[in-house]
């Protein structure tokens, strides 16, 4: 069958039982142009099945594809929570209320105070003030500068709308949240094992089974996972020509997912990772070398599920062991640029 979307998983669901099934890319079994109708897609599909030709992409089992669902539904909210909070920013703004230049965290237990106080009536900015809590007190008079607005009834009924929808949000986020704990209990070495690469936190861990599942033999290697994920180079060579290098599209949900663990790995101390970051960000600027943290965590991930061992950092001098002599010739031929002799010793330690 050919579909696109999700259409083809209801067929799946009642095939998948009894007979085996083989999701092929349309990328992968292309017609020759100029012949190309559904009854012909039919025949040229079944051709290639006869001789072998067709190869099914990764479906993964149903349980990893029901967490799958959950995972990604509460990936759409919390950027529908955005939406909804940027809303209220808006209609904040619009009323001459600057609560979130100074609050960095305007949805924090102060910023809902001050909400909730201005949308019963409250108009005096000083009262308002009076209710941050915590370290937001020592802003105070700042605080009651950007509070004093001119708030009418109607951005009081718009707030009023989009607090209930943000709230509503929040809610189901929860619910969400405790149905995926239940899931990943099952999978709960997986996450450990995930848990201990630095920018990998619970909720990425669960993020990543989801996707790519736990069972690593369906992937010929890490380079077969990194290139269905879409973290790879794209291969476009031709009469010796190197062409567009662009990556495929692979999986959006894992790539995201991805880049978000390297951007927190780029900024840990003392790691690997880390290093890596700003070796690569120095040469090809922060969106490719997030890509290139990105696919060496997808890598790592690979290894340590395959091999049910945890990570082992390198540390982030690894770079600078790798290549010492080369930087070393590089450091003194910049101090010779400046016209200093260099004489370089090797430091003996003395005993303890």
């Amino acid at each position: 069958m050919e579909s696109t979307g999700v259409y083809w998983k209801p067929v799946w669901n009642i095939l998948e039982a009894s007979v085996t099934i083989l999701l092929v890319n349309a990328q992968h079994v292309k017609a020759v142009p100029g012949r190309k109708t559904d009854a012909k897609d039919c025949q040229w599909i079944a051709d290639l099945l006869q001789h072998g030709l067709l190869r099914g992409s990764f479906v993964p089992p149903n349980p990893i594809r029901q967490l799958r669902d959950l995972t990604r539904t509460r990936a759409s909210l919390r950027q529908d929570h955005t939406a909804v909070a940027n809303r209220m920013q808006k209609i904040l703004e619009d009323a001459n209320i600057k609560l979130a230049s100074v609050a960095t965290d305007w949805l924090g237990v102060s910023g809902r105070a001050i909400l909730s106080r201005m949308l019963d009536g409250e108009q005096d900015a000083g009262t308002l003030a009076d209710l941050c809590r915590g370290r937001l007190r020592d802003k105070i008079p700042e605080m009651q500068l950007a509070l004093e607005g001119r708030m009418t009834e109607h951005h009081r009924w718009m707030l009023r709308l989009q607090r209930e929808q943000l709230e509503f949000l929040e809610a189901q986020i929860v619910k969400l949240e405790t149905k995926i704990q239940e899931q990943m209990q099952t999978y709960q070495e997986a996450v450990d094992l995930c848990t201990t690469i630095p920018g990998i936190e619970a909720i990425a861990a669960a993020n990543l089974v989801a996707e790519i599942g736990v069972n690593m033999n369906q992937f010929s290697s890490a380079a077969h996972l990194a290139s269905w994920a879409g973290l790879c180079p794209g291969n476009n060579e031709s009469a010796g020509k190197r062409l567009s290098g662009k990556a495929r599209n692979g999986s959006v949900w894992l790539r995201r997912n991805l880049c978000q663990a390297a951007w927190a790995a780029s900024h840990s101390k003392n790691t690997y990772l880390s290093a890596q970051f700003r070796r690569l960000a120095a040469r090809k600027g922060k969106k490719r070398a997030l890509v290139a943290v990105g696919h060496t965590i997808l890598v790592i991930v690979f290894h340590m599920l395959k091999n049910h061992q945890p990570y082992r950092d390198l540390g982030a001098d690894y770079f600078d062991r790798r290549n010492a002599e080369q930087i070393k010739r590089s450091l003194i031929r910049r101090l010779e640029r400046l016209g200093l002799q260099v004489t370089v010793q090797n430091r003996t330690l003395e005993p303890a």
